[in-house]
């Protein structure tokens, strides 16, 4: 592990306090020369397979790390390796670049059909649950709580199961937003939970005429 620091620093060997980044050796903070790490080139992060093969034929590597202050954590940047096991790893890339992309393709495809037929059986199961519900809204639920990525209750894996308690917190969460003044309480600096007390009776019976079949 090499970190990029944040502040000055002394190396405990040579005492160069211009050292750039630096490793941990008992405790005590080591450059990267006196850690003989020196000779290593820097890969940045972002490309899983060139860093995957660099790291495979480099006989030395580390990984290079930088403290978050807004996160609060060490976030990786990157590796160091030998620069032959670099160039190696750059050609073997570069040969099946075609076929990689191809097999990005294929997988892209495979996500937007899956993502589909997930999105269609939740709209169904929200339309059973929820007969009353408008089947506008209803879609328009299903879609905006199933999006890849969005870390929505609709993307869990008891959602992924139909399982109909998450599949309820989702339609609460997607009656709160549009059909109440939540959003504005939330901006006027209300805490969360206040402004969910405060839109409860509405919420409740907008989702009580969602419940009931139509007529």
């Amino acid at each position: 592990m090499v970190v990029s620091p944040l502040k000055e620093w002394t190396c405990s060997a040579c005492g160069d306090t211009d050292a750039g980044w630096l490793t941990m050796d008992d405790g005590a903070p080591l450059c990267l020369s006196c850690a003989d790490l020196a000779h290593l080139t820097f890969l940045g992060a972002g490309d899983a397979a060139l860093t995957r093969r660099a790291r495979k034929h480099s006989r030395l590597s580390a990984v290079v790390v930088r403290f978050s202050r807004a996160r609060r954590r060490y976030e990786r940047q990157g590796v160091l390796v030998e620069e032959s096991a670099l160039e190696q790893a750059e050609a073997e890339c570069l040969a099946d670049a075609d076929v990689r992309l191809r097999r990005r393709q294929r997988e892209r495809e495979r996500r937007t059909v899956e993502d589909a037929d997930f999105e269609r059986e939740l709209a169904n199961e929200i339309d059973r649950l929820f007969p009353g519900c408008p089947s506008e809204r209803v879609k328009e639920i299903a879609a905006h709580t199933s999006r890849r990525g969005s870390g929505r209750i609709g993307r869990t894996a008891s959602a992924w199961a139909l399982d109909s308690a998450a599949i309820r917190l989702a339609v609460v969460a997607a009656a709160r937003h549009p059909e109440s003044d939540y959003d504005d309480l939330l901006m006027a600096g209300l805490e969360r939970s206040q402004a969910r007390e405060r839109v409860r009776i509405i919420v409740d019976s907008v989702l009580e005429q969602w419940r009931t079949p139509p007529s």
